[in-house]
């Protein structure tokens, strides 16, 4: 019997670009992020931050995108800890893999509808979390290429203005400087909460693996896409902060940066406030999308292995085929319910639910991407790569774990930050203990899935698509 399979060769290398940026959402990097960066540690150099962590993902994602493409999987940091380590190692990070996505892509949902009930005030911000949940359910529906031309359009749209407001940022300012980007303006006093700010503004970018299996052009086409996302959005947001800085002023841009909207009405008018909004609005909707999107095909896979339960894998027959709607729709479900919580539960949209949620996501990724170096050289050491550099097969893995250390102890050590919490709460200790428990659940579910049904243990993160036998409409037309 032929197992179900994604819309196979229908992405190419631009989608699979904007499925990376559009997660990472440069508009609400440009507006709610780097003013947070400045306002919050007053450090100068927030442009070379990004640089410092865009360099560091670079090499974690470098062996990390030629194993994925390799193992062309849609749970790829699942199949590849699965591949490179264990089972068990496979399906706990299957788990954090889960929880990082759902749980990122939920808390926007408590950043846009306050937006929303502050531009449209005829109503509490549920109805508007309710509405974009709706909007983001159907377009989860839509098929791959579908989606990547939809976000593709958003994104064109949010870099056009970034660009603009750059340009007019840098020819308002009184003078132009490069202090923002030079080492002694980063390395002061609050550092170490710039660098964990910015691993946060990256997070998405190690979602391009996921396409893989309806990706055109195989490894290659994954492996520069992938670091394409990266390099672009590490080159992008440091030029973003470093005109916002030019603009202010180095050494009042934290004061200005207490009001992003105001600081961004100096350079566009004042009617900004409700354009910024708008587009901060649209860029949201756009990242919720991808990583519902992401979320879905960590679903479909893991089911698609009798790892979850084999109904999730059913995908749709309509045009292209190959969209997992079964996981879909109980992503969306998930995605409900946690709304459904904070208002049940009367907690804040913004302090409670987008804060620890999103924070509770980019450890998640974070942790899952140093999975991934040690994954990626378990895989390669096992002779499973064919001919990769010497780079890819060790320098990478090693020199990026080491760096990834670095970073998420710096991450960690600023979780206070990240969440809002007064100095003295040590509440920040739940963010790692909870990533902890959920790698323990799924590896304690992987355990007892080599007791008691060794034949699926067996087969974690080898099932591929088959061309030849797959079901997807789209390859009935062609002829053999």
């Amino acid at each position: 019997m032929a197992r179900a399979t994604l819309a196979q060769g229908t992405l190419g290398p631009v989608g699979l670009w904007i499925m990376a940026v559009v997660a990472s959402s440069p508009m609400t990097v440009l507006v709610a992020g780097i003013p947070t960066m400045y306002a919050a540690t007053g450090v100068v150099g927030t442009p070379l931050a990004f640089v410092a962590v865009g360099v560091v993902l670079l090499v974690l994602a470098w062996p990390y995108a030629a194993a994925a493409g390799h193992v062309r999987h849609a749970a790829p940091l699942y199949a590849l800890l699965a591949r490179g380590r264990s089972p068990v190692w496979g399906v706990a990070a299957g788990a954090v893999a889960l929880v990082g996505y759902t749980a990122i892509g939920t808390s926007l949902y408590g950043l846009v509808g306050p937006r929303l009930a502050e531009l449209v005030p005829v109503g509490p911000w549920w109805v508007f979390a309710l509405v974009a949940w709706l909007v983001v359910a159907v377009l989860g529906l839509l098929g791959g290429v579908s989606s990547a031309r939809l976000l593709g359009g958003l994104l064109a749209l949010e870099i056009a203005v970034i660009v603009v407001y750059m340009l007019t940022a840098l020819a308002r300012a009184e003078a132009i400087t490069f202090e923002p980007l030079t080492p002694t303006a980063l390395v002061v006093p609050g550092m170490a909460g710039v660098i964990a700010f910015a691993m946060a503004a990256f997070v998405g970018v190690e979602t391009i693996p996921a396409y893989a299996e309806e990706a055109r052009g195989g490894r290659p086409a994954v492996r520069r896409a992938m670091l394409a996302a990266v390099a672009f959005t590490a080159v992008f947001y440091a030029l973003g902060a470093w005109a916002m800085a030019v603009h202010a002023g180095p050494h009042e841009v934290a004061k200005v940066a207490a009001d992003p909207l105001t600081m961004l009405g100096a350079v566009f008018g004042p009617g900004v406030r409700v354009l910024g909004t708008l587009l901060l609005i649209t860029s949201v909707v756009a990242a919720m999308t991808s990583f519902h999107l992401a979320a879905t095909r960590y679903v479909f896979a893991m089911a698609r292995e009798g790892v979850l339960p084999g109904r999730l894998a059913v995908v749709s027959t309509r045009g292209d085929g190959g969209t997992p709607v079964a996981a879909s729709l109980t992503q969306s479900g998930l995605s409900g319910v946690v709304i459904a919580v904070t208002v049940w539960g009367g907690f804040d949209p913004m302090a409670g639910m987008f804060a620890w949620l999103s924070t509770i996501g980019a450890v998640a990724l974070l942790t899952l991407l140093l999975a991934a170096a040690a994954g990626a050289y378990g895989f390669f050491a096992k002779g499973l790569g064919t001919n990769d550099s010497v780079w890819v097969r060790w320098v990478a893995p090693w020199t990026g774990g080491a760096f990834g250390v670095v970073l998420m102890a710096t991450m960690v050590s600023n979780l206070g930050s990240l969440l809002g919490l007064p100095p003295q709460s040590h509440r920040w200790w739940l963010v790692p203990l909870f990533v902890a428990a959920t790698a323990a659940v799924g590896a304690m579910w992987g355990l007892l899935l080599r007791w008691r049904k060794p034949h699926v243990a067996a087969q974690i993160g080898a099932v591929v698509a088959d061309p030849v036998s797959s079901p997807v409409a789209r390859l009935g037309k062609l002829v053999m």
